[in-house]
């Protein structure tokens, strides 16, 4: 009967294993494909901003408040995390999914009819965002639970799409700003955005059925952890350094460095290059040499390129010689957030772990472009961005601080997925 017993755990354990491939590198093309047309379409908002305060385009209003759209839509993605994860639990992934799309095209195309402020907050900020989070929150659950060994890599491929989606639409955008108009070029991207990311949502497939994750709004129990304490305080701070960085390149090329209108938008292309590149290396290394270890290595990696590239940079050349390694290293917690919550909580708490995590983020990502204004200084000339650029600098290495501690508790055998009670077959 013990041998019986024991055969059977075996043929359970071998269904439940996350089968390493399969169907799963669909799934990570489907995610690769819905990133794209995300947060690659959303990495592209620094060419918006650039020309709205470049051009006075809605004369009432101040670089406050188009800093702010552009942090809502970041912010309130990550703001109805827990009710998207309850929706997919109680009504299923592809019906949140699919409503995510609509939003997410519905506030682009509303947008370009904009003619107040408050009407670009409403659709370009609050419909694209909540659009993006429908859309992003139940597609990254999906992918841990197909891999193990691999989870990292599938990770970064999957990352890369934001990458190559920011280089095309960071491009297509600024040509059809320039070629067309602002109205058109929103207009053209809600349709294009729809049709890429319902492609991903047709492709994507769980295996909640066998995992059976716990979908919790808000998981308190996970709050009372050290090790997930410390993986949320590093998302909060690093995310401050991300925003900042990442909206406010393009506008320290044209107002410091004194570039034409056309070259932030190659800027910001050149940044999501480094993205779409560097990506699937970083998932390959982590892989290999530990996920916590090589997030905490990045992250100090973004804050010496800040002090030590970025702030002396002035001219087109020394920003591109930025913006290639800083895309592939500045949004490691995207790429990395997803395999290190399997690796930190266990994989049945992914979906939980990953609501707290979006929950976490969401001041910073809605404010961190709004402090860094605040801390511009254009009194002070070629200069004027320094208080801002020392603020992402540190931002990173105090996040890095996090990440070694969690490295120094992983040592120690002490992380939720090392318990026994904890250990995933």
């Amino acid at each position: 009967m013990a041998s019986i017993g024991a055969e059977q755990d075996a043929r359970t354990a071998s269904i439940e294993d996350p089968p390493d491939g399969g169907y799963g590198w669909v799934c990570c093309g489907a995610v690769a494909l819905i990133n794209g047309f995300t947060w690659g379409i959303a990495a592209s908002y620094g060419v918006y901003l650039s020309y709205y305060l470049a051009n006075n385009y809605f004369p009432e209003a101040t670089p406050l408040d188009f800093a702010l759209i552009g942090g809502l839509e970041f912010g309130c993605a990550m703001l109805i995390s827990p009710l998207c994860t309850v929706l997919v639990r109680d009504v299923g992934r592809h019906a949140v999914l699919l409503c995510g799309c609509f939003m997410m095209s519905g506030g682009f195309i509303a947008a370009s009819f904009a003619v107040r402020i408050w009407h670009l907050y409403l659709s370009q900020g609050v419909l694209v965002g909540v659009g993006l989070g429908a859309i992003f929150i139940p597609s990254v659950q999906v992918l841990p639970q197909w891999f193990l060994k691999r989870r990292s890599l599938a990770g970064g491929i999957a990352s890369c799409g934001s990458g190559f989606g920011g280089l095309t639409f960071s491009l297509g955008t600024a040509a059809m700003i320039e070629q067309i108009s602002p109205a058109w070029s929103l207009r053209i991207i809600g349709i294009i955005a729809f049709v890429g990311n319902l492609v991903g949502v047709i492709l994507i497939r769980d295996r909640n059925h066998i995992v059976n994750p716990g979908q919790l709004g808000f998981a308190s129990h996970l709050i009372k952890r050290y090790d997930c304490l410390l993986l949320l305080a590093w998302g909060f701070v690093s995310m401050l350094g991300y925003m900042t960085i990442l909206y406010s390149v393009s506008s320290y090329a044209v107002q410091v460095v004194g570039l034409t209108q056309a070259r932030p938008g190659i800027l910001t292309a050149v940044l999501n290059l480094g993205t779409g590149i560097g990506r699937p290396l970083i998932g390959f290394a982590s892989d290999r040499f530990g996920r916590i270890e090589v997030a905490g290595i990045l992250t100090l990696c973004c804050s010496i390129s800040a002090f030590a590239i970025w702030i002396p940079a002035n001219s087109f050349g020394v920003l591109i010689f930025f913006c290639i390694p800083a895309g592939a290293i500045l949004g490691t917690y995207w790429m990395t957030v997803g395999p290190l919550c399997a690796e930190v909580a266990g994989l049945k708490e992914v979906p939980s772990f990953l609501s707290l995590q979006w929950l976490t983020v969401v001041l910073p990502t809605t404010f961190a472009e709004v402090i860094a204004l605040y801390l511009r200084k254009p009194a002070m000339g070629r200069w004027s961005y320094l208080y801002a650029q020392i603020f992402a600098g540190l931002a990173y290495l105090i996040a890095s601080l996090f990440m070694f501690e969690l490295w120094r508790v992983k040592k120690r055998g002490k992380l939720m997925s090392q318990q026994p009670e904890m250990v995933q077959r």
